[in-house]
């Protein structure tokens, strides 16, 4: 039974979310799977992605071939690398704690990434905000300026009104 690891569709329309499955290649799409290994929601910045590592390594261990948008996904959670370390453990060309050592550098690594990445995004949302609230001061305070403009022009035209009753008051008596 050839077996696939792709992503399994739920979630409303134009609100995607997957489930990551080991399923029989011949098994519709959202149909019958025979694992799960983790979900994907791409309507997040950055993607919200979790995954069980070793479960999907033995999968690929046992000849399960992902897809494509499933091998970028297994690719940056590292189990591909894993897989790759395993393979060079089995052949003798590392020890264990080797292949451990540098998996858990690269997952360091891959964190820092990720953190710099939300700290930019959260960075970059504040500014917005800042500029967007900038800006609507700006629009505030010429719209009080124009109220105090008219206020003012009101106030005169008034007393230019009063001193010309009061001249023509004058006049008639």
């Amino acid at each position: 039974m050839p077996v696939k690891i792709r992503l399994q569709r739920h979630g409303k329309k134009g609100k995607p979310f997957y489930w990551i499955v080991a399923a029989d290649s011949r098994a519709k799409r959202d149909g019958k799977f025979l694992e799960k290994l983790g979900t994907y929601n791409p309507t997040k910045n950055p993607a919200e992605i979790t995954l069980d590592v070793d479960g999907s390594v033995q999968w690929l261990e046992n000849g399960a071939q992902p897809t494509d948008t499933a091998r970028r996904i297994l690719s940056y959670k590292g189990v591909l690398l894993k897989h790759h370390l395993n393979g060079g453990v089995r052949k003798g060309a590392l020890t264990e704690e080797q292949a451990e050592a540098k998996f858990t550098a690269w997952l360091e690594g891959k964190e820092g990434a990720v953190t710099a990445k939300k700290d930019g995004l959260a960075k970059a949302e504040e500014e917005a905000r800042a500029k967007q609230l900038a800006a609507e001061k700006e629009v505030s305070d010429k719209r009080a300026a124009a109220a105090a403009e008219a206020a003012a022009e009101a106030t005169a035209e008034e007393a230019a009104e009063e001193t010309t009753a009061e001249e023509t008051d004058e006049t008639e008596a």
